[in-house]
């Protein structure tokens, strides 16, 4: 063999070589990221303060000391606490020029006065430092990533170091989202420790709507009728009352899911601008509409789970039996009634056919199914039909009220029935989205929303003649 032939084939097995990668610990974490690299293609070499015990990492890495793993490989992630990177500091040497993959996380915000990957980087200066896969669990490297976490957030100083592990979060079949510097690594680090963020104010929201409108129902049905006529009907808080509270807030919360929306079409008309910045708070609600239909729709299911109980109540049961055996006493017969019937078979069809549009909703809000749709036909499903599910489920809710609002006895202690509380907010919602959809309106948002902008409405410096806010870039 010449040696033109042994040149090709030592570049060939360089280029074909599969790129080592260290990982000092051999915990949940760093075995479950071992598997994964190994399984991507890459070559694994574990750094371990005693190599002879390490018996359950995978097949096909190898287990070495620190020093002798770190000369191994170019990228080093360090899968220990911050309380254990005592054992760094006699290898600063062997870290000279090497990309270190900070992954820890803390137990509570502020634990510390600096993030853990910028002491990292204070411990050992010759090295590259950045935050990454901190957000992503050893169960999510194990079952492959899901859709629901697939998003490895990092950050560091050096954009070269920073592509050699977006190019290793890619291989391993996730999406690498850069945050900037390595200053945002105690953001990064903070995020674990959230619980369920986007659905704090839904939760609030759905708890304290629940709260109000169970006691209200029961002032009105329990407390009236034992204060009034000394009937001890308590039994009913199970069933009744609770069936009561469910499908207000059910509704309410899904007008909530879209009053943002209209909110927000009309402040661009009084901007006449889409550059201008929501107010904060309208910002947060927006942000949490998905959570705001889902428990909405949550509390729906319930109101449909209780509905169905009702016919095998035995309060229920009780009334037929009493009724019937009194027609048969007093020989008379129940007269059909044409309207009624019309009323409670549109009632019930209402009901059928919102719900039935308000679970589609809820199925293509699931990750899965969304991204397999185009923005327009997500748009279509969410705020089109949407509509049409909350005019259903409202006029679901006028034909269960039909005309009680006209008899007196219906205003217990001077306070409306609980019914048509819920109707106050699906109606403002509904009057301002036929406002924006007519056409002299729509034509002006959508034009708004195309870019265009009323003259006189911003400066050359990109701030607001009226306010002299910065507007929205």
């Amino acid at each position: 063999m010449n040696s033109d032939s042994v040149a090709m084939t030592d570049l060939f097995e360089k280029m074909h070589k599969p790129e080592t990668v260290c990982i000092f610990g051999t915990g949940d974490f760093g075995r479950s990221l071992g598997l994964r690299l190994l399984q991507s293609g890459y070559s694994v070499v574990y750094g371990s303060r005693d190599p002879k015990n390490s018996l359950l990492l995978p097949k096909g890495s190898k287990v070495m000391t620190h020093a002798a793993a770190a000369c191994e490989a170019h990228v080093v992630f360090v899968a220990v606490q911050r309380e254990h990177y005592g054992f760094l500091s006699s290898l600063v040497s062997d870290l000279e020029g090497k990309v270190l993959v900070d992954v820890s996380n803390n137990l509570k915000r502020g634990l510390y006065p600096e993030s853990n990957a910028e002491y990292l980087s204070r411990l050992v200066p010759g090295a590259t430092v950045v935050k990454a896969f901190n957000t992503i669990s050893a169960w999510a490297l194990q079952s492959g990533g899901l859709d629901a976490n697939r998003q490895v957030l990092l950050c560091g100083d050096r954009s070269d170091a920073k592509q050699q592990l977006m190019d290793i979060a890619q291989s391993l079949g996730f999406t690498a989202v850069d945050r900037g510097s390595l200053r945002v690594a105690a953001d990064l680090e903070d995020l674990p420790l959230q619980l369920f963020p986007l659905w704090r104010l839904p939760l609030n929201i759905a708890i304290c709507l629940t709260a109000f409108i169970f006691f209200y129902a029961l002032t009105r049905d329990v407390i009236y009728e034992r204060v009034t006529n000394g009937k001890d009907i308590a039994f009913r808080i199970m069933i009744s009352l609770a069936n009561k509270a469910f499908p207000i807030v059910s509704l309410v919360m899904l007008s909530l899911c879209y009053l943002p929306g209209a909110m927000a079409g009309f402040l661009q008309l009084y901007n006449g601008t889409k550059y201008r910045r929501f107010p904060d708070w309208l910002d947060r609600w927006m942000l949490c509409r998905k959570q705001l239909g889902l428990l909405a729709l949550a509390f729906g299911f319930l109101h449909v789970l209780y509905t169905l109980v009702i016919p095998i109540r035995y309060y229920v049961r009780y009334r037929i039996n009493v009724y019937t055996i009194s027609l048969v006493k007093d020989n008379t017969t129940y007269e059909f009634d044409n309207t009624a019937a019309w009323r409670y078979d549109s009632y019930y069809s209402m009901g059928i056919l919102g719900f039935g549009l308000f679970v589609l909703l809820g199925i293509t809000s699931l990750p899965s199914v969304s991204n397999s749709l185009n923005w327009r036909e997500f748009s279509f499903v969410q705020s089109k039909l949407g509509y049409i599910t909350l005019l259903l489920c409202t006029a679901h809710t006028f034909l269960y009220g039909w005309d009680r609002f006209l008899k007196p006895s219906s205003y217990r202690w001077w306070t409306p029935p609980a019914y048509m509380l819920s109707l106050v907010v699906p109606c403002v919602v509904l009057i301002l989205k036929l406002i924006l959809i007519t056409p002299c309106v729509d034509s002006k948002v959508t034009r708004i929303r195309q870019g265009w902008e009323r003259q006189g409405k911003t400066l050359a410096n990109g701030r607001d003649t009226k306010t002299n806010q910065p507007l929205m870039a």
